[in-house]
């Protein structure tokens, strides 16, 4: 009798347990959970409004992990979560999780620049607050939010250290942007490790571009690898494009990197898994704050073929609102580089350098081709401000706020507003940054609309805050800002849309001294550093050449790649400041300029009719009532059959320019021709090797 009744308490217990689980389940996933709900347990699973991606917690007692599979099939098999202080050590043993909560979020939002105009997100999410049980009894939340489209996954750092100090909220973590506002009742930390682990299902094959060290510019190639084949603990840069079987293609990222050392990928014992920056001058300590304290958060797009991914909001979505309340000012568009063509002025009876008569030649180009922007960069290696080092590089007396002698920069800027176009100038950072406010209050008063500030080289959370800075004082003087030598956007330029663009990549500026950018190079960016958000790319080279005719010119350089190619690329890439590089006689009388003089910067819709890896991309974008759609192609020629069912109901007139029958010989030849299309229709492109097609439509 005793072992029948004992038999029926363990049988009750068991059923018990299971329904309770049942019942932790539906409170996720179920479409009504749009009050918050709580519960306390070892196992969650959130999925996505769709249902066909689903995120899934576990906890054990050696650390807490993760699953994620899209339609059924795993694709990040169970991967740990740990954190390294300096002070207590791992994060992760012996931990408990305390009301745990779930609801259902949406999101309604603009963007001034980036890939539309109007953004509406839906996403499931779960905040699981995790308590060691013994010890300093630290804790930590772990934040999950779960898209159709992907995954973004955060830990919060809760004040205190215990859950019962927790006195979190949104502004509280809003407002803290630096480590240098500690208070008698915070309690700081030292991070010297992240390992947020990313064990992929089975072995597909990962596209990245692997670094020598944390101090770089971000500018690589990219390598295709099956993950057994990667090197272990060789640092990978983010994005990280992943091919699985069956179509299932999934990338890598982080968004809201604020007051954080930014993250990297390394192989090590066969998992892919996190690595940060290191502060200066050591390599212990990654990250320093005070409690409450939020990472980034860690980004999975996930979809069935790759044009979701291009497409998707997420790492905007993942950002905070707007923190610039006068918009009226902001001004993305086109700009001069001169720079990039070597300086090229013509033969002519004025003097060329850093003078009036140089900036004015470029500024007239602009005024009559309605560029937005000419930028004032110096001349033959030498910047345009006070400096005392060597080429570009600073020396200790250098000022951003004394142009050289010759130079007066009132007169540029006056002449150019006369003309309709803004002045934006070149800056090194370690000679604007230590004179921030000086340097911006001038520029105001100058009457100068933006900058490129260059050879920033790092992504350590000091380097971060940095730039978060810049941005921030930027914005208070009506500055916009293009950062160069820098780390891949992570979505910040929605709290700040006077971040117009960055570099980041690997681009056009290698044309100049032997290292050419090739068209399979170029392949590989909208399934990389794209997906990261605006890419700076020098683009507008028009003396396209074959390879076996390309040299190095510092001066008029060549690229590869048919001059369609080029046209394509500024709407295949995303930059709210186009740069037009190549010098001025370059440009007007050419073939398919009009096209560059026409092209927007910013978007209200984007759409990837057509996206296959390594072979050849086609992405279109709305402006308004017209589209302009980009074709690029890799090193092999194809002819590729174009659907035009993005197109809303009407009918519509393409301008297409595509590559010349010959253009596989003479790459800047090209065919423009007028036709009538539909969403039915499907428009036969024919592309050369590095060919490309640029597209303007135009509703009737």
């Amino acid at each position: 009798m005793y072992i029948i009744v004992r038999l029926t308490a363990q049988l009750s217990a068991f059923l018990y347990m299971s329904m309770w689980r049942i019942f932790c389940f539906l409170m996720v996933v179920a479409d009504a959970a749009s009050a918050r709900t709580t519960a306390t347990t070892r196992d969650i699973v959130v999925k996505s409004p769709d249902g066909r991606l689903r995120w899934a917690f576990h906890l054990t007692d050696s650390c807490p992990s993760y699953s994620v599979s899209f339609n059924g099939e795993t694709i990040v098999d169970w991967s740990a979560l740990r954190l390294a202080f300096r002070d207590g050590g791992e994060f992760g043993r012996g931990l408990v999780v305390r009301g745990a909560s779930f609801r259902k979020g949406e999101d309604d939002y603009t963007l001034v620049v980036g890939k539309t105009s109007s953004v509406h997100d839906e996403y499931n999410e779960a905040e699981i607050p995790m308590e060691e049980r013994g010890g300093a009894r630290r804790g930590v939340e772990l934040m999950v939010r779960v898209f159709n489209d992907g995954v973004g996954f955060r830990y919060v750092f809760l004040k205190g250290g215990t859950l019962t100090d927790k006195t979190l909220t949104d502004k509280t973590l809003t407002d803290k942007t630096s480590t240098d506002q500690t208070s008698a009742d915070q309690k700081e930390f030292l991070l010297t490790d992240e390992h947020t682990d990313f064990r992929l299902a089975g072995d597909p094959f990962v596209t990245a571009s692997y670094l020598p060290g944390y101090t770089t510019s971000h500018e690589g190639r990219y390598t295709r690898l099956p993950v057994s084949g990667i090197r272990s603990d060789t640092l990978m840069d983010m994005p990280v494009f992943v091919e699985f079987p069956h179509k299932i293609y999934m990338v890598i990222t982080e968004a809201e990197l604020v007051d954080y050392a930014g993250m990297y990928l390394t192989r090590h014992n066969g998992v892919l898994t996190s690595m940060l920056s290191p502060l200066p001058g050591q390599g212990v300590v990654k990250v320093k704050g005070v409690f409450p304290h939020k990472t980034p958060w860690r980004v999975l797009l996930i979809g069935d073929r790759p044009g979701v991914l291009i497409e998707s909001n997420i790492i905007t979505s993942l950002n905070e609102p707007c923190a610039i309340k006068d918009l009226s000012w902001l001004r993305p568009g086109k700009t001069d580089f001169h720079w990039w063509n070597g300086d090229v002025v013509p033969d002519t009876t004025f003097q060329p350098g850093i003078n009036f008569e140089t900036n004015q030649y470029y500024i007239d180009f602009c005024a009559r081709n309605k560029l937005d922007y000419h930028s004032v960069i110096g001349y033959g290696g030498i910047a345009w401000y006070r400096n005392d080092g060597i080429s570009y590089m600073p020396g200790p007396h250098s000022d951003v706020t004394e142009p050289l002698p010759g130079l007066d920069m009132q007169q540029i800027c006056d002449y150019a507003k006369s003309k309709g176009v803004g002045i934006r100038v070149w800056v090194h950072w370690k000679v604007l940054y230590p004179e921030l406010d000086k340097a911006f209050t001038q520029f105001e008063k100058w009457g100068i609309s933006g900058m490129m500030v260059d050879f920033m080289d790092r992504d350590d959370q000091e380097m971060v805050n940095i730039q978060t800075e810049i941005l921030q004082k930027a914005a208070q003087h009506h500055l916009h800002i293009q950062f160069h030598g820098a780390y891949k956007p992570t979505g910040l330029a929605r709290t700040w849309p006077n971040e117009f663009t960055r570099e980041g990549t690997l681009n056009y500026e290698c044309d100049k001294w032997g290292n050419p950018i090739t068209p399979d190079d170029d392949i590989n960016i909208p399934f990389t550093r794209l997906l990261a958000g605006a890419t700076d790319y020098h683009l507008g080279g028009f003396r396209a050449v074959t390879p076996s005719h390309y040299e190095a010119h510092f001066v008029h350089p060549l690229v590869l790649g048919t001059r369609c190619h080029m046209l394509a690329m500024y709407v295949v890439l995303e930059s709210a400041l186009g740069m037009i590089c190549d010098y001025p006689a370059a440009y007007e009388g050419q073939d398919g300029f009009e096209f560059l003089r026409d092209v927007p910067t910013t978007w209200d819709q984007t759409k990837v009719p057509l996206a296959v890896p390594r072979a050849y991309v086609s992405i279109a974008r709305r402006k308004r009532d017209d589209w302009y759609v980009g074709m690029i192609n890799n090193k092999d020629a194809r002819t590729v059959s174009l659907p035009m069912d993005f197109l809303p109901v009407g009918h519509y007139e393409a301008v297409i320019y595509r590559d010349a029958d010959d253009a596989s010989e003479n790459p800047n030849h090209l065919v423009r021709e007028v036709r009538a299309v539909e969403p039915s229709s499907t428009v036969e492109v024919k592309l050369a090797p590095g060919g490309g097609m640029a597209m303007k439509i135009k509703k009737l």
